[in-house]
């Protein structure tokens, strides 16, 4: 189902995602209408940084093609067993995959991209023979197999076979992002999401070339990680979620660690985040000790925020506090370890300070870099520390005297970024309390220049949560998250040059197609001139 105008669900029209679409960029380009082969190049979301058509040098995509990869590279390798992976259903054909360098089929090489590209960018050309990717490491080779993808026709996103021809129109694109930090956050504390759930999820961002997926943990509703040195976390802080318990609603760390090979191999980094000192109600219940009066409360499955907090003043906090890191640490390859720090307004300033300042070093004492919401810049972290910026205001004192300092900046701006509010009065998901957001609002502001006295020098990058009170299943997950996604992820990835709303909406609505052939529901915007 998907949310119509009315913000009503509307059994019968299905609508699909796992990765962008197409639509017109520059001035003359056709319209969704007419799209022709060469003018797919011109459709791709995020806006590559250059396109270059060529007209008659289309390659048609056979069952006797094969998919070649770097020799003697592992990881060029595996992109290339996951580009099959994408490409077999609905094509049926084998492609199987091997080392070479011929300039037949689709070949991916670690040499020969141009220095431009950096770490995550890449060169795609397209001619008669075939399509060639190059690239300057593995992430790269990714990022190119997402743009392929789109270059094709919108039903490669079927599961099951479908009719030809399959042609990637002629030319080449050389494409590379604006900010390294490219990120969606799915709260899974609130309700409950299963490891396959989390999977869906992954690939469909991994589409728009979204690099980090932040995990919300833990939170007063649930604790949702196994920790072995404090099991009952898991066994007894994540019996339930809002609205009521449901049984092990928690990962174990084999299945986390799953999760974490799993995003990785779609070119995204988790991000584990154990909210504190507040949200932390579910850890206060499974353990008394670590209640200031010894009385643990009961669990709690409602939507209020703001009143709980560990005790401040008790060393066993602090040694909970290292034994979950260092746990969380172990399982997780990715730099980052998020420490929360939000709307903990039962904690007094005074001891707020004082949790961050001895918390902050934990993380690092596991070798990790800490990542906070943006409260935690009054407490003067270590210029390493990240601050994740999710006011409602486009200025903030304690935000920029952080940047002045040296910290990285990430915008998660509630009215802009937050996936979980309502797109008009009339949505039956989500909420309002920061902002009504259509996929214009979520598209319509500037990383780079959005913070009052913070320069694009200090922004890491961009990230776009989920809140999951309301949010109950992936249907939910994918009516809030598409169509606001793919504009939030081209902000992060696209040059400033080409952010252009009457542009984008026609790239974004000839997305539409592939949505419905991947089966994916999304929200059909009234603001966008959608592509049956």
């Amino acid at each position: 189902m998907v949310i119509g105008r009315t913000g009503r669900r509307m059994p019968g029209v299905v609508a699909t995602l796992l990765l962008a679409g197409t639509a017109a960029l520059a001035v003359g380009a056709a319209t969704p209408a007419q799209a022709t082969p060469e003018s797919s190049l011109r459709q791709i979301v995020p806006a590559p940084v250059k396109v270059t058509p060529r007209a008659g040098a289309a390659y048609a995509l056979t069952a006797n093609a094969r998919i070649q990869t770097q020799p003697g590279s592992a990881e060029a390798r595996k992109v290339g067993e996951y580009a099959a992976e994408l490409l077999r259903p609905a094509t049926g054909y084998r492609l199987p995959v091997s080392s070479g360098v011929t300039p037949r089929g689709i070949t991916l090489l670690l040499v020969g991209a141009d220095p431009r590209v950096g770490k995550e960018g890449y060169q795609l050309d397209v001619t008669p023979w075939g399509v060639v990717i190059r690239a300057r490491g593995a992430a790269g080779l990714f990022s190119g197999v997402q743009t392929l993808r789109q270059l094709l026709p919108a039903r490669i996103e079927s599961k099951t076979r479908q009719s030809g021809p399959w042609t990637v129109p002629g030319g080449s694109v050389l494409d590379y992002p604006r900010f390294g930090h490219r990120g969606a956050m799915l709260d899974v504390a609130r309700h409950f999401f299963s490891v396959d759930e989390v999977k869906t999820y992954v690939d469909q961002i991994a589409a728009y070339k979204v690099n980090y997926l932040h995990l919300h943990l833990a939170d007063d509703q649930g604790w949702r990680i196994e920790i072995k040195s404090w099991p009952r976390l898991a066994t007894y802080g994540g019996s339930i979620e809002i609205g009521g318990g449901k049984g092990a609603l928690y990962y174990t760390q084999e299945q986390y660690k799953e999760l974490v090979r799993y995003a990785g191999s779609r070119g995204i980094t988790v991000i584990p985040e154990i909210d504190m000192p507040g949200h932390t109600n579910a850890a206060l219940a499974s353990y008394a000790e670590l209640n200031c009066d010894g009385v643990a409360p009961p669990l709690y499955d409602g939507t209020e925020v703001g009143f709980s907090s560990l005790c401040i003043d008790k060393p066993v906090t602090y040694r909970f506090v290292d034994d979950v890191l260092r746990e969380l640490a172990a399982l997780t390859p990715g730099p980052f370890l998020h420490i929360g720090g939000d709307e903990a307004h039962s904690t007094t300033e005074p001891d707020f300070r004082t949790f961050m300042q001895k918390v902050i070093p934990l993380v690092a004492k596991h070798g990790k870099t800490a990542l906070g919401w943006h409260e935690f810049v009054k407490t003067d972290p270590p210029t390493s520390a990240v601050a994740q910026y999710w006011g409602t205001t486009d200025e903030n004192a304690d935000v920029a005297a952080a940047a002045a300092r040296g910290n990285k900046i990430l915008l998660s701006p509630a009215t802009k970024a937050y996936l979980d509010m309502k797109y008009d009065e009339n949505t039956e998901l989500g909420q309002d309390w920061a902002a009504l957001i259509e996929v214009k609002d979520a598209y319509g502001w500037n990383p780079g220049a959005y913070l009052k006295n913070v320069p694009e020098s200090a922004i890491r990058g961009v990230e776009a949560p989920l809140w999951t009170e309301t949010i109950k299943d992936s249907d939910d997950v994918e009516q809030m998250v598409f169509p606001r996604l793919p504009a939030i992820a081209e902000l992060g990835w696209s040059p400033q040059s080409t952010h252009d709303w009457d542009a984008f909406s026609k790239r974004l609505a000839a997305q539409a197609p592939r949505w419905r052939a991947a089966g994916i529901d999304f929200y059909p915007s009234p603001q966008v001139p959608w592509v049956e």
